[in-house]
């Protein structure tokens, strides 16, 4: 069991990060590919798994709750939301392709929910897109081991 506490802390973190509370799992990942014990395609994987999961509850949330956006207690505030109704209206649902992005990435990801873009749809381009992101800091994490 403690060789998979290292990847489900990943998960969670992933997870926690993509919904609108705070997280780095950026840092996570980092933490584990350094300690040298998890193939890093499998944490690759694992952290996109719990970030696009986390997305999806945005997802859900725009869907089903966007009409409280307006309400103090909704998650993302009206400024962000009116940010990524926006960055939709000119990108279109290839906007989701940037919901890995800090700020704007988890308000993309509720007004996607929020202006009913297909849920299959929704899954491939922020799978493509969290994906790209935690491959680039493998990569990356990898360069710098090697140099």
């Amino acid at each position: 069991m403690p060789d998979a506490a290292g990847p489900l802390g990943l998960f969670l973190s992933a997870f926690l990060s993509a919904t609108l509370l705070p997280g780095s799992s950026e840092a996570a990942l980092i933490a584990l590919l350094a300690l040298g014990k998890s193939d890093p395609a499998i944490l690759v994987a694992v952290a996109t798994a719990g970030n696009v999961l986390g997305s999806i509850v945005n997802w859900a949330m725009g869907r089903y709750f966007a009409h409280f956006s307006d309400r103090r207690w909704f998650p993302v505030k009206p400024a962000a939301f009116e940010r990524a109704v926006a960055w939709t209206g000119r990108f279109g649902s290839w906007s989701l392709l940037f919901a890995w992005l800090p700020v704007i990435g988890d308000p993309l990801t509720v007004v996607a929910g929020a202006l009913r873009v297909g849920f299959w749809r929704f899954v491939l381009l922020v799978t493509l897109g969290k994906a790209g992101r935690y491959v680039f800091i493998a990569l990356a994490y990898a360069g710098w081991q090697a140099a």
